[in-house]
C-alpha cells in the first residue's frame, strides 16, 4: 500500500465514524467530519498532509501525491 492510499483510507474511515459517533452520541463530533474535510482541501492545495508524513515515517512507500 502506498502512502497515497493510506492517506485515503485513513480519512474515509475518519469520516465514517465521526459521523457514527455525530449520529449516535453527540452532533459535536460532526465538527472532527469537518476538520477532515478542510485537512483534506488543505493537503490538496499545499501537498503538505500530517497523515502523510506519519505513514512515510512507518515505512509506507511513496505514491505520486506525497512525494
Amino acid at each position: 500500500m502506498s502512502v497515497d492510499r493510506a492517506v485515503m483510507l485513513f480519512a474515509g474511515f475518519m469520516v465514517l465514524v465521526s459521523l457514527a459517533l455525530g449520529l449516535y452520541v453527540s452532533p459535536l463530533w460532526f465538527w472532527l467530519t469537518a476538520f477532515v474535510g478542510a485537512n483534506l482541501m488543505q493537503a490538496s492545495v499545499t501537498g503538505f498532509c500530517p497523515a502523510a508524513i506519519i505513514f512515510k515515517r512507518l515505512g509506507l512507500k511513496t505514491g505520486c501525491a506525497f512525494n
